[in-house]
């Protein structure tokens, strides 16, 4: 987004030409743990405000869909171990939220490794009338678990309490977040059900660290676009109405789902 802030501008579009109704704020990691450590903490405004402008005008020329906001995890991801307790998580979101909330048609809070975590991004958000959207990272060998180990239902307290519009499960491989959609759908009422899954082998050891990068993750090469969608269709078989791609699923995937399902809508 410093250098080059027209490629996001067109990776958002590719995603809207291929069929995709929402488009999400890069702004995953403008966070200011993430941005201290390479000395652009003080640019933190600034990117947040280019990452909705970017989305919005993606979606402006698209003419049609809607901007999510996107607040990821506090720490990094897949280590809720790392993340602050979530009255501190909550006060550290609400700055996002209070920046993203005249722009953004709904927030995305993504890749919840732990109820606690999820906590405190649910408490920033609810200071805005702007409907949320909890998504939860299930663990690759185990999708009825948390990454924290904690069984995915202990997340219906927080549906509760909160009541955000939809529950979702992303960036676990395609076959946890079957199993975690089970675990969920007979669970939810009047909550919307999403997936959205990773196209990774698995995570790495070595990139949960604060210094890991993606580079240190294989990518599975029996996830192409119709095998994708066949576990989609799973997820929908469940009672997922919004379906998309998280890491390593591209525009060609999205197509797909597009082309194969329609509406109902797509991350």
């Amino acid at each position: 987004m410093i250098d080059h802030p027209e490629i996001v501008c067109e990776v958002h579009d590719d995603y809207f030409r291929a069929g995709a109704e929402i488009a999400t704020t890069n702004t995953y990691s403008v966070l200011h743990d993430r941005l201290i450590p390479a000395g652009l903490d003080h640019r933190f405004r600034e990117l947040h405000a280019l990452a909705c402008q970017m989305a919005v005008s993606a979606r402006d020329a698209h003419g049609s869909g809607l901007v999510a906001g996107s607040l990821g995890p506090i720490g990094w991801s897949y280590l809720p171990e790392l993340a602050p307790p979530w009255n501190v998580a909550a006060e550290i979101y609400e700055e996002i939220v209070r920046l993203h909330d005249p722009i953004v048609d709904l927030f995305l809070i993504e890749t919840m490794s732990s109820i606690d975590q999820a906590r405190g991004a649910l408490a920033a958000t609810a200071i805005s009338g702007k409907p949320t959207w909890l998504a939860l990272t299930a663990d690759d060998d185990d999708g009825s678990r948390l990454r924290s180990g904690e069984a995915v239902t202990g997340i219906l307290e927080l549906v509760e309490e909160f009541s955000p519009e939809a529950l979702l499960v992303n960036c676990s491989k395609p076959e946890a977040t079957t199993t975690a959609i089970g675990e969920l759908a007979p669970n939810l009422e009047s909550t919307r059900l999403g997936a959205y899954a990773n196209g990774f082998a698995g995570i790495a050891d070595a990139f949960k660290t604060t210094q890991g990068t993606v580079d240190q993750l294989d990518v599975r090469t029996d996830l192409g676009p119709q095998r994708y969608a066949d576990f989609a269709a799973e997820w929908i078989g469940l009672g997922a109405e919004i379906v998309g791609g998280c890491c390593e699923i591209g525009p060609s995937h999205i197509r797909v789902l597009a082309e194969r399902f329609g509406r109902p809508e797509r991350c």
